[in-house]
């Protein structure tokens, strides 16, 4: 009898296999009206599961209500009516006892199909245990309705597990293919989303005229974007196996080395300029922005590099702080102007008076004009020439009180006085003089020309507990809404109807390459704070 069990069950297994299999080999192609045709499908093995039916002691065994319970399941009542169907012709084939036959069947197909409005949106297989469970009420009222139980209880025992293992079997089989399925398709969709985020990225990185180059923690170069062809000449054979210091200028090499360590040890991306060699031997600006990537063991594995060119950035920068410097030229000309005028006038009446009277005790008072004179010109003409950058120790008092000097005749006529607040003690800077000088004379031109009612300006200057030094510019003008502050020194970025926007960020320019910084705080009709903070000389 066990040989007869396994034999029918796996049968049973191989029907049930086959419309599982079959789907895999024609790419899951939609069936119209499949469910129904599964229904018939599953009628057909019913038949036959009762036509290879085992007896045992004048009793039959056999499995046709695991299919019907699966179809009902899985495919709902018409398909299982189907089923239910040939599997009741089958039965009444082989059974010449119709009429108990006829009960039990129609029973458990309107118990199934009442069922079946109630136990829709539950898993499949509690509504196979819910079923199943039915078909034993069932089972049991019918085999106690015609007092068949009596002659062996046991067979009945025996039928209802065997129907058991059977559905037991189909569950396995059905939902394991279920899951398979389910993660095919996540599979599927994970690949189709790779091979596109793939396809973009090799989109961008072919087509980019950024540099992408990728270094592995053995300081490696694992990848090169082609952009590298376009804009320095190098095909991804000429760089491959290059140590790509070799093609760094000199004096950037130390400062390039240890950024790449120090990225590795911080794991904090950070952005650095250097010169590249060009194929054809002359030097590219570049800017990189390095980023740190994470490998298995949160341990730094690569660092990914993005450059660009910014060697026409650098020219242009280089021109508009030409044409800032003679933009304040222009501005402070009438003021200089006015300014040598008062000595000249002083210096013409004692010519004259010379002249006419013979005196000629007054050279001290005519040389010190010409002195004065001769100081104005000099710092125009500092501001107007190009200067090469020469970092000096510098007396900051000192050079902000020669600002306001050059300033002295804009604040005359505009009705501006100035305080400024200084420690007693020299503060010394390390800076280019004329740069500082030029980020100083902005700040001032700004608050002149936000204060046109006249006011005063407080320039504050101290020192800091961090080894920094704060000058502050506090004017009495209109404001800036605080909404913009942040936008502050971003190119062609103005609050003034005839401004450039220039001058702002050329002073934040300066100020970063002073290892300084710049903020603002503003009240609309209240006036500005400019504060500049800049390390002190060692």
């Amino acid at each position: 009898m066990l040989l007869d069990y396994i034999v029918n069950l796996s049968i049973f297994t191989l029907f049930v296999s086959i419309p599982l299999v079959i789907p895999t080999f024609i790419g899951h192609v939609r069936v119209k009206y499949a469910r129904l045709w599964l229904g018939v499908y599953a009628g057909v093995f019913s038949f036959i599961l009762v036509l290879i039916s085992f007896k045992q002691q004048g009793y039959s065994y056999d499995l046709r209500l695991a299919p019907i319970i699966l179809v009902f399941a899985y495919l709902g009542p018409l398909a299982g009516f189907i089923t239910g169907l040939f599997s009741l012709l089958a039965r009444l084939y082989v059974s010449n006892d119709w009429y108990p036959v006829i009960i039990g069947w129609v029973s458990i197909m309107i118990c199934f199909s009442i069922m079946n409005l109630y136990i829709t949106r539950i898993p499949p297989i509690k509504r196979i245990v819910n079923l199943f469970g039915a078909y034993i009420v069932i089972y049991v009222f019918i085999v106690f309705l015609y007092d068949i139980w009596k002659d062996d209880p046991y067979y009945h025992l025996k039928n209802l597990l065997f129907v058991m293992a059977g559905i037991i079997i189909g569950i396995i089989l059905i939902e394991s293919h279920v899951k398979l399925h389910r993660m095919n398709n996540k599979l599927l969709k994970m690949y189709k989303k790779i091979e596109k985020s793939e396809s973009n990225y090799r989109l961008i990185a072919e087509n980019t005229s950024d540099l992408i180059v990728v270094i592995n923690k053995g300081k490696a170069i694992s990848y090169f974007s082609p952009s590298h062809k376009f804009v320095l000449g190098y095909d991804e054979s000429d760089l491959k196996g290059i140590e790509l210091s070799t093609l760094i200028h000199p004096d950037d090499v130390w400062m390039f080395r240890n950024t790449l360590i120090g990225m590795f040890e911080n794991r904090q991306s950070q952005s650095i300029e250097f010169r590249f060699q060009h194929l054809k031997g002359y030097w590219v600006e570049l800017e990189s922005r390095c980023m740190p990537v994470e490998g298995e063991n949160n341990s730094i594995e690569h660092i990914v590099m993005i450059s660009r060119d910014i060697s026409e950035r650098k020219k242009s920068e280089e021109i508009l702080l030409q044409s800032e410097k003679l933009s304040i030229v222009g501005e402070l000309a009438a003021g200089v102007a006015h300014e040598i005028r008062n000595p000249l006038t002083t210096i013409k009446g004692f010519i004259q008076m010379s002249k006419r009277e013979n005196i000629v005790d007054f050279h001290d008072l005519l040389l010190s004009e010409l002195n004065r004179i001769e100081t104005i010109t000099s710092e125009l003409l500092s501001l107007g020439k190009p200067q090469a950058i020469q970092l000096n120790r510098i007396n900051l008092r000192e050079l902000i009180e020669n600002t306001l000097e050059l300033l002295t005749p804009q604040f005359i006529m505009n009705d501006i006085q100035y305080t400024l607040s200084v420690e007693e003690s020299p503060i010394f800077i390390t800076c280019e003089k004329n740069q500082l000088k030029q980020v100083f004379l902005n700040i001032l031109k700004n608050a002149i020309e936000a204060m046109n009612q006249g006011g005063e300006i407080h320039i504050n200057l101290r020192r800091d507990s961090d080894g920094l030094c704060i000058i502050s510019f506090q004017d009495q003008g209109r404001g800036i809404p605080e909404e913009l502050l942040p936008r502050l020194g971003e190119p062609f970025y103005t609050l003034k109807e005839k401004g450039t926007g220039l001058g702002l960020m050329i002073c934040h320019k300066i100020i970063r390459q002073h290892d300084g910084s710049i903020v603002y705080q503003s009240k609309v009709n209240e006036g500005t704070l400019v504060k500049i903070t800049l390390p002190l000389a060692c």
